[in-house]
This record gives structure tokens, sequence and C-alpha cells, in this order.
């Protein structure tokens, strides 16, 4: 059985940092392409980056790019978010997901593992 286990959300100030992580267990972790997606109140869930199996391919929504870097370490089985310079309109629950393949997808169809979500709140 897949798990996918976030952590390190929490609220910051409006241009400060946080470094998300997300631990997978349950499937052979350097197979599969990883992304991170996000869901503010009220809004779809959206698509914000994503890293294929070895990491060397890294794919990003226009909104964060520059700001926030998604790396993997397969050998610890844990995918990272960087998020940097974060505004208020970060403001949003961050899924973790595990793509059904190796490569770099950005609909969520294309992922059939979830983790549960950490809540990630910036102050203006």
């Amino acid at each position: 059985q897949v798990q996918l286990v976030e952590s390190g959300g929490g609220l910051v100030q409006a241009g400060n940092s946080l470094r998300l992580s997300c631990a997978a267990s349950g499937r052979t972790f350097s197979t599969y392409a990883m992304g991170w997606f996000r869901q503010a109140p009220g809004k779809e869930r959206e698509f914000v980056a994503g890293i294929n199996w070895d990491g060397r391919r890294t794919y990003y929504t226009d909104s964060v790019k520059g700001r926030f870097t998604i790396s993997r370490d397969n050998a610890k089985y844990t995918v990272y978010l960087q998020m940097n310079s974060l505004k208020p309109e970060d403001t949003a629950v961050y899924y973790c997901a595990m793509a059904r393949s190796s490569g770099l997808y950005t609909r969520p169809a294309e992922y059939n593992y979830w983790g549960q979500g950490t809540q990630v709140a910036v102050s203006s």
C-alpha cells in the first residue's frame, strides 16, 4: 500500500520561506514521477511543480517559477518543495502526489497516489 506523508507546512510572513517534504513508502519510489499540487479555499486543485523519476527534469506553473524548487532524494524516498519569497496568494493546502509513470505530468488524473496535505498560510 502506497503512503505519502507531507510535512513542513505552517504560517509565515510574506517574503519568507518554507520547505515541504513528502515521504513515500510502499512502492519503488525511483520509478515514478512526483508532483506538488495545491488547493486554496473555494478553488480547484492546481498543479504547482513536477519532477521526473531521476530528478533531471522539472516543470513549474508560471506563478511559482523562480521562487519554488522541486527536488527529490530517491535514496530517502522523499520529494521536496522549497518555497522562497512566499506571497499571500500561495496560501493553500499543499499535496504531494505520485504519478502513474516516470515522466513529467501536470494533470491530477496522471497521478494515482496522494498525500493528506499540509497547510501553508502566508500573511501579508
